[in-house]
C-alpha cells in the first residue's frame, strides 16, 4: 500500500513538473511569436526603411543658377561644372582617422570638415558636402585611396563663373554656402550645403534665380559604389535676369575711374583710392552702369574663399566688397547748391534778375569762396554756374535751415532711394532736429551757412545725387532706380518684367526750373567751372561741380551732369574719394563716360 502511495505522489511530481515545463515552453513561444510580431508588423517598417536607405540613396542635382545678361543679351554672368567632395554620414560616421586623411588630401582643416559634418542637416540621409570646387588633381588622389574613403562621394555641380572678373561687382555679389542662421530662417526653402546668394543681384534675386534641385536614386554595394540608377528628376534652371547695365558703358566707367584714380595717385599726389559712379535713366529710374572701386573678383568666393584672398580683401582699409554708390555717405558739397537755389527761388527769398556783392566772404560771418575768390556783384545763373559759396551763404541766411531741410527731402534725399541692392544707406538731411536728437545741442547760423553749400552735417549717397540730378532733367519726378529689366525663365517665357516706378515728384515753378538748367548748363560752357574739362565736347550738358572739405587728408570732388541738354536721356554721377576739387578728379570721369554712352570718338 505504502510503496502504491509513493508510485501515485512520484507520478503526480512528474505530471506537474511536466505542466511546468509545458507551461515554460508555451511562454517561450508566445514571447518569440510576440517578438517577431513587433519586429516584422510594428518596427519592420523602420528596420525595412534602415536597410533600404544603407542599399539605397538620394544624390540632389543641384540646380544651375540663372545667367545675367546686359540690355542688349550680352551674356556676363553663367555657370561651370565643378567637382564637389560630399559624404555619406549613414549608416556610420566618418572616424577620426578618416577626416584627417581628408583634410590632408583637401588641404582643409580636420576641424573644419568636423564641423560641417557635425552640423545639425535637415535631410540626414543626403550627403553632407565637405568641399566645393575642387580641383582636378585633388580628385584623382581621392578617387585613388577610394577603398580608405568609402563614405565619400563624388559629383559635378554647377557653379557660377562670373565671365569678366572684377566686373560691375559689387552689382553682381557673390554666392556662398549657407549658414546655419540663414538656413535657420527659412529651413523648408534650403537645405543644408545649398549655395545661395550672399550680395548684391545674387542675393537680391536669389529667389527667382537658384532654380530647382534635381535627385538620383541610386543603388549602392556594401563599399558604397553605384550598382544601379533606379530613378532620375532632373533639376530645373534658374530663371535668367536681363539687366538695365549696357556692358559697353560699364566697362568704359570703370576703366575711366581706374585710369583717373592712377592719374591722381602718380601726377597730382592725391591718396585717391576708392571712387563711385551711377549711371542712370533719368526719364525711368535704369541703371545704365555702377562702379565702385576698389573692387574685387566674386570668382574668388566659389568653393570658400581662400584665407589668403580673403585677407586682401578685408585688410584693404577702402573695403572693396562695399558698393560704394549706394552705400558710400558723403557731404553733397557744392551739388546741394541745387537744393538750396530751389528753395530759395521758390519761396521768393531771391530773383533770377537780383545781384549780390561777393567780397570774398560773407558780411555775417567771415565764412568765404575757396582761395579767397571774390566775384563781386553775380546774379543766381552766375553763383550756381561759378559755384559760389558767399552767395549760397547768403541764400542759406535768407532761406533758413527749416527750409533747406524741407526742399532736401522733397527732393528725395535723407531717405534710400529703394534701388533693388541691399545695403543702401539714407544719408542725413541737415536739420535743427537731427542736431538735437543726435548732440542735444542748439542750431547755429554758421551751421545754415554750411548747409546751404552741402558741408557739415549733410550726406549723401551717389546715388541720391544721380536721383536728384535726373528730377532736374526730368521737370520734377523722382523714379526708383532698378537694374532689372525683366525675368525669364530657361524656356524664354517671361516671369516678370519691371516698368518705370514713379516714388514722388517736387513741384517746381517753370521759372525756377528754368533757372537751376540755364545755369547748369553755364557749368561746362566758358566761364564755368568746368569748361576746360568739356571744351569740344559736342553735345550741350547740364552739370555741377562740388568739393567736399575733408578733415581726414584731400578733399573729395563731386561732378553731376545731364545730357543731351535739351534733351535728356542720361545722367552721370561721379564721387572720387581724396581727389581734391571735382572739376579735376570727377569731371574727367564724367566725360569719358558720355563718349561712350554718345559713341563719341
Amino acid at each position: 500500500m505504502k510503496d502504491s502511495m509513493q508510485v501515485r505522489f512520484r507520478e503526480a511530481m512528474i505530471q506537474k513538473r511536466l505542466m511546468i515545463v509545458q507551461w515554460i515552453v508555451v511562454s517561450i513561444i508566445f514571447l518569440l511569436l510576440g517578438r517577431v510580431a513587433f519586429l516584422q508588423i510594428i518596427t519592420g517598417q523602420y528596420y525595412e526603411g534602415l536597410s533600404e536607405t544603407n542599399r539605397i540613396r538620394t544624390v540632389s542635382i543641384e540646380a544651375p543658377r540663372g545667367k545675367f545678361l546686359d540690355e542688349n543679351g550680352s551674356l556676363l554672368v553663367s555657370n561651370r561644372p565643378s567637382f564637389v567632395v560630399s559624404a555619406w554620414l549613414f549608416p556610420r560616421n566618418i572616424s577620426a582617422d578618416e577626416i584627417q586623411r581628408l583634410a590632408d588630401i583637401l588641404h582643409m582643416d580636420s576641424l573644419e570638415i568636423q564641423e560641417k559634418i557635425q552640423q545639425p542637416h535637415s535631410l540626414p540621409f543626403l550627403p553632407v558636402k565637405i568641399k566645393e570646387d575642387v580641383d582636378l588633381t585633388t580628385i584623382t588622389q581621392i578617387e585613388a585611396k577610394k577603398e580608405e574613403f568609402p563614405q565619400i562621394v563624388i559629383k559635378t555641380e554647377p557653379i557660377r563663373n562670373y565671365l569678366y572678373g572684377n566686373f560691375a561687382a559689387q552689382i553682381f555679389g557673390y554666392t556662398g554656402e549657407i549658414s546655419q542662421n540663414e538656413l535657420a530662417k527659412n529651413p523648408t526653402e534650403y537645405k543644408s550645403g545649398d549655395l545661395i546668394g550672399k550680395l548684391g543681384l545674387e542675393k537680391t534675386y536669389d529667389a527667382y534665380i537658384r532654380g530647382k534641385a534635381g535627385a538620383d536614386r541610386v543603388e549602392v554595394d556594401a563599399g558604397g559604389q553605384m550598382v544601379k540608377l533606379l530613378h532620375r528628376v532632373l533639376p530645373v534652371p534658374g530663371n535668367n535676369l536681363f539687366l538695365t547695365i549696357d556692358a559697353s558703358v560699364q566697362k568704359a566707367a570703370e576703366e575711366a575711374v581706374d585710369t583717373q584714380l592712377k592719374l591722381l595717385q602718380t601726377q597730382h599726389k592725391t591718396k585717391a583710392q576708392a571712387a563711385a559712379v551711377v549711371v542712370m535713366n533719368p526719364n525711368t529710374g535704369a541703371i545704365i552702369a555702377m562702379v565702385s572701386k576698389p573692387d574685387f573678383n566674386p570668382n574668388l568666393f566659389n568653393g570658400g574663399i581662400s584665407k589668403k584672398a580673403w585677407d586682401v580683401i578685408i585688410n584693404n582699409p577702402f573695403n572693396p566688397i562695399e558698393n560704394r554708390a549706394i552705400s558710400g555717405e558723403y557731404s553733397p558739397g557744392s551739388t546741394f547748391k541745387i537744393v538750396t537755389g530751389t528753395a530759395a527761388l521758390e519761396l521768393g527769398k531771391v530773383t533770377t534778375e537780383e545781384k549780390i556783392l561777393d567780397t570774398g566772404k560773407h558780411w555775417l560771418i567771415p565764412k568765404g569762396n575757396a582761395d579767397g575768390e571774390a566775384l563781386g556783384w553775380i546774379s543766381f545763373q552766375e553763383a550756381l554756374a561759378k559755384s559760389d559759396n558767399v552767395y549760397f551763404y547768403e541764400m542759406g541766411n535768407r532761406v533758413g535751415i527749416d527750409n533747406l531741410a524741407r526742399y532736401a527731402y522733397l527732393y528725395g534725399l535723407g531717405k534710400p532711394t529703394g534701388i533693388d541692392l541691399t545695403g543702401e544707406a539714407s544719408g542725413i538731411v541737415a536739420s535743427q532736429e537731427y542736431k538735437q536728437k543726435i548732440y542735444d545741442e542748439p542750431w547755429y547760423l554758421a551751421e545754415t551757412f554750411d548747409a546751404a553749400i552741402g558741408q557739415g552735417f549733410q550726406l549723401v549717397t551717389p546715388i541720391q545725387i544721380a536721383m536728384l540730378m535726373s528730377q532736374i532733367a526730368n521737370g520734377g519726378d523722382r523714379y526708383k532706380p532698378f537694374l532689372v529689366d525683366k525675368i525669364v525663365s530657361d524656356q524664354g517665357e517671361i516671369v516678370k518684367q519691371f516698368s518705370p516706378e514713379k516714388t514722388g515728384q517736387i513741384s517746381i515753378q517753370p521759372s525756377t526750373l528754368t533757372a537751376i538748367r540755364n545755369a547748369l548748363h553755364d557749368v561746362a560752357m566758358s566761364g564755368g567751372t568746368a569748361s576746360t574739362v568739356f571744351q569740344g565736347f559736342p553735345i550741350p550738358i547740364a552739370s555741377k561741380t562740388g568739393t567736399v572739405e575733408n578733415s581726414r587728408g584731400d578733399d573729395h570732388g563731386w561732378f553731376v551732369a545731364y545730357a543731351p541738354f535739351d534733351k535728356p536721356e542720361v545722367v552721370v554721377a561721379v564721387l572720387v574719394e581724396h581727389g581734391g576739387y571735382g572739376t579735376a578728379s570727377a569731371a574727367p570721369i564724367v566725360r569719358k563716360i558720355l563718349e561712350a554712352y554718345f559713341k563719341i570718338q
